[in-house]
Parts: structure tokens; sequence; C-alpha cells
């Protein structure tokens, strides 16, 4: 199931439920509330009572002192690693005073617990090239930045625009444009004109034009009229709001992109005039002639071709028919890329331009592929680059192989027509051993390009790490710019020039920022040598606790043989698999220590080789980490991918058993102290493994697990998803709103449910009532059936929660007692 790796839910109060044979029902879960936590956490300012040892009457509810004892340690270390803060976004700014001289500024956040937000703010520093390296003068206290939605520098980044969106569906959005020594002005967009600007980075465009006086972006289309009522029934005519005696009515029901994107129905392009907002307050137009059919986003100014010619805009649309199904995550619903005429910019919102229907209309410029997205165009603008994930729309996996495509920029339109499209990188199948996997890029920086103007820098991943590549999109060379001999996984943030500004990390190490430089280029062979120098920071500061914990640990990343492989298999689908294991450096006794085993969902993801807050602090609580990357992940090319379609809930689970065997087969682990977590496919891996591998672990704990496709099919976002993982590729065609008898008892005999009768292990389950993806039916009917059968089974639901259960509390309190609870089996 496509979901984020390693989240989990947290508990409300009064929301679990906890059953033995007996089935008496205990209140709550949670021990406490979390200011309870925090104030275990802190050393001081504490009363006498709280330092008295408590009566028994005073434990919450089903608890005893020991597992009291238990959640407090807990809370502690995990707080150590929550504070750690993340890099969101970042830019490198040419400074106007010396070439030598460049600016970074860093968009960081970081978990604020009680607020159960996360806090944003800006950190800026002064790069000076002046000698061998560059050194960083940063500024002394980061800026916090409440409510800002997006932050967007002007190309020449002598301005910045700042978007502040509404926290209701009646407030207007703020626009803010700022210069280097003040706020120049601010204006307000009613809902009226739009809704909230996009920002979550798939459908969000947000672009300034060349001369910085216009800039288009993506917002949520203006609600259409709902029908008026009163005591004397429907009314006629519109009324506002706030009429007395008045109400409105629901009106048409209309579909949303699924999953996060609840009550967003329409995306929609927009352009707001930079001059007129300085002089009159600003002009917001709508952008004409892009069909209704089409969601619309990833918006682009494209180049100018001569003086005084029409502008353009290029952007990605998602098409639909009868219904939306869910997009987060899913790169398998088809697109393409769009031209259309910029409003003219003194033309006033309301009045109609003077143009034929036929000429403002919106032309598609990538016919002949069904995956378009991510347009930048070239320095020159002799060119536009693409990304296109055709692999997965052909094939209905959510997620597969991408590739990289190139279309010449013409000054007439109409030649897209027949536009050749390129292929800079295709898709691939299978690569030999060492050699570059195939493109697997989900993002994708505004102004890619080296300063020769046709290379570009993206993170892609390559087994189960993440690296840096050059692409060159004239010869579709492909260089790894980061060190091959390196484990850890990287990530973008920004570059100018020759100078790349990224991220490095592991699970053992806390992010680590690093500056590129291009040293040596040969002309004839075209390659390059890049140096990465350690970046002092003040941002990815922990405690020495944390440091002295982490530094006690190491990792690797084994290669696991595939287990009686077969000829009928593709050569890729029978190249060894990967799993990141993680563990002590030195033993204290011959005993090894408990193993967690970590599946991802998807199944079409991966686990990467980076620095996650949740795997650090459970690796840190005295287990060891096998994190397994089974074959249809991503990252091992096309052919390895496509073998699992068809075959989940076998394939995927034997892969996940033979990792487990090798690692006991090493003297890594014992057989008797295992325990296996894993979220949305990895809930559904979880549940699979407890009930097909009874004896194998002694606790379990999933995080919106797909348990019952046959359930799960009929309220999901993405019922085509059942169909493809159950019946293989076939299943895109298969595909129906109605499954048939036969549908469902395959969905059936392919879920953990089918299995149900074998489990014996403790299992805790977290859960997001919000969640459209994996909806809460299925791990509560798997849940029931387990009390019933006399299997402890816990159930902590969240009801302000999604799939990907990513708010601070819910994310703090799922994580103490996922260690709380393989602390009770394990230890």
């Amino acid at each position: 199931m496509a979901s984020l790796f390693l989240k989990m839910v947290s508990i409300p109060p009064r929301t679990t439920i906890s059953s033995t044979r007996t089935r008496t029902r205990v209140p709550s879960v949670l021990p406490f509330k979390l200011q309870h936590f925090l104030s275990h956490s802190l050393p001081a300012a504490s009363t006498a009572r709280s330092m008295e040892t408590p009566k028994a009457a005073e434990f919450p509810s089903g608890l005893d002192e020991s597992t009291e004892q238990d959640y407090a340690s807990q809370s502690n270390l995990l707080r150590e690693f929550v504070s750690i803060p993340s890099i969101d976004t970042a830019c490198l700014l040419k400074s106007p005073r010396s070439d030598s001289e460049s600016q970074a500024m860093f968009a960081v956040s970081q978990p604020n617990l009680v607020a159960n937000k996360k806090r944003k703010f800006i950190l800026s520093s002064t790069i000076l090239n002046t000698g061998t390296s560059p050194t960083f003068h940063w500024s002394p206290f980061p800026v916090e930045m409440s409510g800002v939605s997006a932050m967007i520098p002007s190309p020449s980044a002598s301005k910045l625009l700042i978007i502040r969106n509404p926290e209701n569906n009646e407030s207007a959005t703020r626009f803010e444009l700022w210069t280097s020594s003040q706020l120049q002005r601010e204006f307000q967009v009613p809902q009226s004109v739009h809704g909230s600007v996009y920002t979550d980075a798939w459908f969000e465009g947000i672009s300034w034009n060349s001369d910085e006086t216009r800039v288009a972006y993506v917002a949520e289309e203006p609600a259409p009229a709902k029908p008026s009522f009163n005591d004397q029934g429907y009314k006629k005519g519109a009324s506002n709001d706030k009429d007395c005696g008045t109400w409105k009515g629901q009106g048409e029901w209309e579909e949303d992109w699924g999953e996060t994107y609840a009550g967003k129905r329409q995306p929609a392009l927009f352009v707001i005039d930079i001059t007129r907002f300085l002089i009159t307050g600003g002009d917001v137009q709508a952008v004409k002639g892009i069909d209704k059919s089409l969601s619309v986003g990833q918006v682009v100014w494209a180049p100018s071709t001569k003086e005084g010619s029409e502008k353009y805009l290029v952007f990605v649309g998602w098409s639909f028919e009868t219904r939306k199904l869910g997009i987060k995550y899913c790169y398998n619903r088809p697109c393409a890329l769009y031209a259309v005429k910029a409003p003219h910019p003194h033309s006033k919102a309301n009045e109609a331009e003077i143009h034929s229907t036929e000429d403002i209309q919106a032309l598609k410029l990538t016919e002949t592929i069904s995956s378009a997205f991510f347009p930048r165009f070239s320095s020159d603008g002799k060119f536009l680059v693409f990304l296109s994930a055709r692999s997965s729309v052909d094939s209905g996996a959510h997620s597969a192989t991408n590739s990289l495509h190139r279309l010449d920029w013409h000054t007439d339109m109409k030649q897209y027509i027949s536009a050749k499209v390129y292929d800079v990188i295709p898709v691939m199948m299978s690569a030999d051993d060492g050699c570059f996997p195939g493109l697997y890029c989900f993002s994708m920086l505004r102004d890619p390009w080296l300063s020769d103007g046709y290379t570009m820098i993206i993170q892609s991943i390559w087994h189960s790490n993440q690296v840096l590549i050059s692409v060159n999109v004239l010869s579709g060379e492909i260089l790894r710019i980061t060190p091959a001999d390196s484990n850890f996984s990287w990530s973008l943030l920004s570059l100018d020039g020759e100078n790349i500004l990224a991220v490095s990390s592991s699970p053992v190490d806390i992010p680590q920022l690093k500056y590129g430089t291009l040293v040596k280029k040969e002309k004839e062979t075209g390659n390059s040598e890049w140096s990465w120098l350690d970046v002092s920071n003040p941002i990815f500061k922990c405690s020495d606790k944390v440091t002295s914990l982490l530094s006690s640990l190491e990792f690797s990343i084994m290669k696991i043989p595939v287990k009686d492989g077969s000829e009928s298999l593709t050569k890729g689908a029978n190249k060894p698999f990967e799993a990141i294991f993680v563990t002590s450096k030195s033993k204290k006794s011959d005993a090894c220590d408990p193993l967690i085993v970590i599946l991802h969902g998807g199944p079409h993801s991966v686990s990467l080789s980076g620095f996650s807050k949740s795997s650090a602090f459970l690796s840190s609580l005295g287990y060891s980490l096998l994190i397994v990357n089974y074959r249809g992940s991503i990252g091992f090319g096309e052919e390895a991918l496509q073998s699992l379609p068809g075959k989940a809930g076998s394939q995927d689970v034997n892969d996940v058993l033979t990792a487990v065997d090798h690692v006991i087969s090493l003297g890594l682990a014992s057989s008797s102290k295992i325990a296996v977590l894993g979220g949305s496919h990895g809930g559904f891996l979880t549940t699979h493994l407890i009930g097909q591998a009874p004896d194998k672990f002694i606790a379990a704990a999933a995080r919106n697990p797909v348990c019952n496709l046959a359930l799960m099919v009929g309220t999901t976002d993405i019922p085509d998803w059942c169909y493809v993982e159950a019946y293989g590729t076939s299943g895109k065609d298969r595909f129906t709103e109605a499954p048939s008898a036969e549908d469902l008892a395959l969905f059936y005999s392919k879920s953990p449910i089918s299995h149900l009768s074998k489990v014996k292990t403790p299992t805790l389950f977290l859960l997001g009532a919000q969640d459209l993806r994996v909806p809460i039916s299925t791990g509560l009917q798997y849940a029931r059936a387990l009390r019933e059968k006399g299997v402890e089974a816990k159930v902590i639901l969240f009801p302000n929660d999604v799939h990907g259960i990513e708010r601070p509390q819910s994310d703090f309190e799922s994580f103490l007692n996922i260690g709380v609870w393989f602390n009770k089996y394990c230890k």
C-alpha cells in the first residue's frame, strides 16, 4: 500500500481496545496524557509528591508500576530523538555584492509536541568562496515563520513571495511581497476568487516569470454556489452565508483526489500581476482555456521567444472519467503536459479577452506518452525536459521505474501537435551489478541545471540508497556524483552554478549538511569529479545522550539471495534483494539483541539507508533492526519490481522470511526474540507473517494495515490497487467499481485474514480514523477477530489522523507505545 514508511498512530484517551479471551474492555491503553510524558522528561521543577512512589490506585487504568516506568523512561529518550530538526527546503542565492559570496536560506521544522504542530523557522548563512574551501557564516538566531505555507524567491533573488493559506474555508489567502529590507505590500485573495494555494509538492506550482512581474500558481477553484433555504423552504437567488433565518444546503457531492486531499475538489491555474499588486492592490486572473475535466498542477512559465510575443504557461494536467482515484503516492494516474496562453497582464480579471475559443484552448504537448510531469525548461529556453511514470501507468503498479524525456521548444506552438519526444533515460529493466539500476526520482528542484545549461542534478534511488546523479540531457550520459563507496543516503537541497547543497545521513548517523563543488571536468570524456565538504551547522543538533547511543551502533546493507529462484522468473526477479541491518557494535554477552523486522509500505516503495528518528529510537532501546527491501521495492530495476503484482502475500512474505532466516544463520539474531513492525502494505505483510509463520514472531505492531482486500476494495480511494496487486498487470483491465464474487473470493484468499486461525502473536494496531487509503474497518475487523479467538490485541485509534499519521503527538505516542509493547514481549 502506498504510504509513508514508518509513521505510526498515536493514542487519544478512551479509544483503546485491549483484550484477552475474557474480552474485558480496558478504558485506555494510553497510560497518561502527553503532558505527563513530558513531565517525566524534565529533570527539575517537579514537586515533592511527584518524587514519591505512586500508590497502586494512582496508576493509570490497566498498568502496573513497572509498565508505567517503562513508558516514562522511553518517553524521555524518544523526546531526545523527536527534537532533532529537519530541513524542509533550502535555496542558494547569488549575492549582488560579490561573485565569491552567496546566501543560503534553510526552511527548518521541529515538532512542537504540546501544540501538536510543527514549528517552522528560517536559518540563513553567508557562504564565502575566497579560499580553497568555502566557509559558512551563520546568522546568530533562526526566525520563526508562523503560518507560512510557501516561500518562493524571485529568479534574481531580489524579491521574496510569501503565501499564507487560511486555516478555514471562509478566510482569505494572503500574499506578501518582501524585498531585502521590508515588506512592500500584502494582498488578500478572497474565497470568491480562489481557495487555498496548493503547496503539497505534487499539484503545487508557484512560478515567477522571467522579468519578475507576474507569478503563476495553482489554487483551489472557487466552490460552486450552494442552494439556500429558509423557513419557507427553498430560497430563490443567492443569499449571504450570514443571512439570518437562512441556511446553505449541501449541494451536489464532488469527487476529490482521495487521501490527504479530502475536501479539495479542483486545483486550477491563476496568475497574479505583481506590478498591479504594488500599485493598485493586486490583480488575480484565472487562466482560461483549460478543460474542466483536468486537474492542473506544477505550472512553469515558458521562456519568451521574442519581444511582444504571447506568453505561455506549461502545466501538468490529470484527467479523469467517472471518478477521481486517490493520487497521493500513486504515479499510475495518466497525466500530460499542456501549454496555455497566459492572461494579458493589463486586462481586468472580470473582462473577456479578445480571443477566439480555439485560440485560448490549452494545447497538449505530450500526445505520445501516457505520463508526463515535473516540466523544466533549460537555462537557454531551447528545450523542455520532463519525467514520466509511463511504466507505472501502463502496468497499473502505483509506482514503478521512471523515465526522463526532452522536447525541443519551438516558436510556433502549433508544431507541438507532431513534436517528437526524445528519450533521455529510458526505463531500465534489469541492470548489471554495480550499474545504474534505473531512474527513481520523485521530486525535482525548480532550477536543476548546472552552469553549462544541459546537465541536470537530480536525486534518485539506487537500491537501498538515495544518491545524486548528473544527467546530460543531450547525450543521455548518467554519472553518480555522490561517493560510490558510501552506503549513506543523500537528499538534494539546492544548487547554484557548480555548487550543490545536500544532506547525507545513515541509520546511525544524524543528517550532515554537505556542500559539493565541481572540481574537475574532462572535456574529452565528459567525466567529472566532485568535492564534498562537511558543513558545520547549528541545524542538526542532538543531545549528548543521542550522540552516545548512535555511536554504539553500526549498520550494513545485506544482499539476500532469492530462495528457490526459478527459470520462469525474469533476470531481474532472480537477482538478490537487500536488507538494512542495524545492530550494536559490541555484544555484552553471547546472546543476541532482540530483532525488530521493519517493513515498508507500497509495496512499490523502499526503505532508504538514511536517518529515521523512529528507527534510531528503537535501535537505541537495545534492538537490532532488519529493514527489508523485498522484491517489488523501487530502486532495483523494472523486472524485479513487476515480479510482485499478482504475488502479493506470497512472494513478498517469503522474501521477508528468507531475510530473517539469513540473519539467524549468520548468528546475528535469535529465533526466539523476533518482533515485526510495518505500516500500510508493511502492515499487510506484518499480519500475513504472524499468520503464515505463527511461531516466528513474539510480538507485532501494525499501522493502518491492509488486512482484508475484500473489505477494503469497496471503501478505499484506490480500489484499482487491490486488483493489480491481487491479479497482476491484468488486474488493471479487470478493475470495476462492482467486484464480482470471483474477485472478492480472490481478494480474501490473498489477505492476511485468511490465515487468522493460525495467529497467536500479540499484536498492537495503530489506526487513523480519517484514513481514506486503508479505512479503519479492515484493521478493526482483524483485531476483533483476534480478540474473539483469544489472541492479545490492542487497538489505538486516533480520530483526527490520516494514513500517514504525521501529527507530532501521534508520531510521538505511537512509537512510545510500540517500544513499550515490544519490551513487554521481547525483554
